[in-house]
């Protein structure tokens, strides 16, 4: 069992925990900046398929890609490590809110903070969106695949887990066909 590497595991994962505001969407670029640029305990297509393996299981997208990085890394201590370390602040935060929000809640100067806060959610998913696209859309084929997706996710009701399912089946179709050429 390697204690410091749980530990530091921990860490890392409660700094960005911390810092979450707006679910586990809002946490994907501080989770590149921790597991990859920082600590190198992932790569970039390693995020991202963390991110999508995320995407078709139960739970939080940063709560299972903390998870996967702790697994990856050392086993189930440090899984348990890093997801504890990533839902602890959390934890601790909501608690202390839900005991104070509801005498706070009407307040202008709260529901103002809420709106910018808001606002800024969804500047750090699309940067998260731009960061993952580099990564992922490299050719006319998966530009395809995105498109597709992107279309049915935006004018149909259906399931996260369909696309990616059917993502990841034509992403095997394109390569075997493209093996046969």
């Amino acid at each position: 069992m390697d204690l410091k590497l749980a530990g530091a595991l921990f860490v890392s994962f409660a700094k960005i925990g911390v810092m979450t505001f707006g679910g586990g969407y809002a946490m994907l670029p501080m989770l590149q900046r921790e597991v990859v640029d920082a600590r190198g305990w992932a790569t970039e297509e390693e995020l991202a398929d963390y991110y999508a393996i995320g995407q078709c299981t139960p739970g939080v997208i940063a709560v299972n890609t903390a998870t996967f990085i702790g697994q990856k890394l050392g086993g189930p201590l440090c899984a348990a490590a890093a997801t504890l370390g990533v839902v602890f602040p959390s934890l601790v935060i909501i608690t202390v809110i839900a005991a104070l929000l509801s005498n706070f809640a009407s307040y202008p100067i709260v529901r103002n903070a809420f709106a910018g806060i808001r606002v800024c959610v969804c500047a750090l998913i699309l940067n998260a969106v731009v960061k993952l696209w580099k990564k992922a859309v490299v050719d006319l084929p998966t530009a395809l695949i995105f498109l597709a997706v992107l279309a049915l996710a935006v004018f149909t009701g259906l399931s996260p887990v369909i696309f990616v399912v059917a993502a990841a089946l034509a992403g095997v179709a394109v390569k075997a066909w493209g093996a046969r050429k």
